[in-house]
């Protein structure tokens, strides 16, 4: 498409500006192209894509563009994930996914809202953005549809190992009802064991009983899922041959690290992400600190959870599985030069700080191959 030039400079074309407010049933489009322009909304059947193109070329003839004038579109992250991105870029749209934590907001408690001006306020918003103001809301990083698709095997883990906890707890719920103790109260034996009776030396009431069986069904079947899942990590970590299998291997080799850390920190972080500096990387972990300076007073929050809840939660649990594993190395030395003699809320701290240093230090040892100060290898 040709550029409009004024008095020899050249000007780049005209760019239809879209915010869509994604619904299950439908969909809010709003559309503009200067910020003098009033926005034209429209709604759309939810993932009717042939309805969305008619719309986006209809908005184009509204506002007197060219068919193939370039079009710049936003949306927040949410339960339809990123296919909608992907559709869109597709079109040729130039698509951006925005995280919805970090869109400025009204402070006003009571406000108006409606699928309407929300578009219409995410349509503003991309004004200032595409104008340059980058501090108008935090794009997410978008994976590609392998790097997406890797992370199901430990997501389903995650959530069938949970499901057996809450079975777990109910079933000694069940239990402690009727005064029933087990050999070992802390795990439950692989076989339920009969007769079960009662407090009193009766057997559980018939629907108790009834109830219980079933409970110690969906465990058996939860137990042998969990087994399936781990076998089948085991068999992409043994097997694999492609760049994330190799990279969970380097992080493998390190004592301290496990089969759990090496797989969830480098398919949730390092194999899909491109960082330049180490404060990116604590910040995309959500391990950062959030500091509120006013006048005189000075209150830290604490860390900003801004970043992958599955790494941040395990990043604390490695930081421990350092210390232990690797007493000798430099990061261990700082722990305990700095916060193993303090109280608790300060070793809370500084096992948060020794997270964040050692997610740095693992970065630097993938794209270096130099080993963190001090650590060492697996024999």
């Amino acid at each position: 498409m040709p550029t409009m030039t004024t008095r020899g400079a050249t000007r780049p074309p005209p760019t239809l500006l879209v915010a869509l407010d994604l619904g299950n049933t439908l969909w809010k489009l709003a559309c503009r192209v200067s910020p003098a322009d009033p926005p034209r909304v429209r709604t759309v059947p939810a993932r009717d894509l042939a309805a969305l193109a008619a719309e986006l070329a209809a908005a184009k003839a509204r506002f007197r563009l060219t068919p193939d004038a370039p079009a710049v579109s936003c949306s927040e992250a949410g339960r339809d994930g990123f296919w909608v991105h992907r559709a869109l870029t597709a079109m040729g749209v130039t698509s951006h996914v925005v995280d919805s934590a970090s869109i400025e907001g009204n402070a006003r408690r009571r406000q108006t809202k409606s699928d309407r001006l929300d578009a219409v306020a995410l349509l503003d918003k991309l004004g200032r953005f595409v104008g340059g103001e980058r501090r108008v809301w935090s794009v997410v990083h978008v994976p590609s549809v392998e790097e997406e698709d890797r992370r199901h095997l430990h997501r389903e883990l995650f959530a069938v190992t949970r499901e057996r906890t809450r079975v777990a707890n109910r079933i000694r719920g069940l239990l402690a009802l009727h005064g029933v103790v087990l050999p070992a109260p802390r795990r439950l034996p692989r076989a339920l064991p009969e007769p079960l009776r009662a407090w009193d030396g009766r057997p559980l009431p018939p629907h108790a009983a009834e109830r219980l069986t079933r409970e110690w069904h969906r465990l058996t079947f939860l137990r042998r899922e969990v087994r399936a899942l781990v076998a089948e990590r085991r068999r992409w970590l043994r097997d694999g041959d492609d760049e994330v299998v190799r990279m969970v291997r380097r992080l493998l080799a390190l004592k301290g690290v496990g089969e759990v850390s090496a797989w969830i920190y480098t398919t949730e972080f390092f194999a899909w992400r491109q960082f330049r500096n180490r404060r990116q990387v604590g910040g995309a972990a959500g391990l950062t600190a959030t500091t509120r300076r006013s006048g005189g007073t000075s209150t830290e929050q604490g860390i900003s959870k801004a970043g992958n809840r599955y790494l941040r939660a395990l990043a604390i649990e490695l930081a421990w599985s350092w210390l232990r594993r690797q007493p000798r190395s430099a990061l261990s030395g700082w722990y305990r030069q700095r916060f193993a003699n303090g109280g608790g809320r300060l070793r809370r701290i500084g096992i948060v700080a020794l997270a964040r240093k050692l997610l740095i230090a693992l970065w630097r040892y993938l794209e270096t191959g130099e080993l963190p100060a001090g650590a060492a290898l697996k024999a």
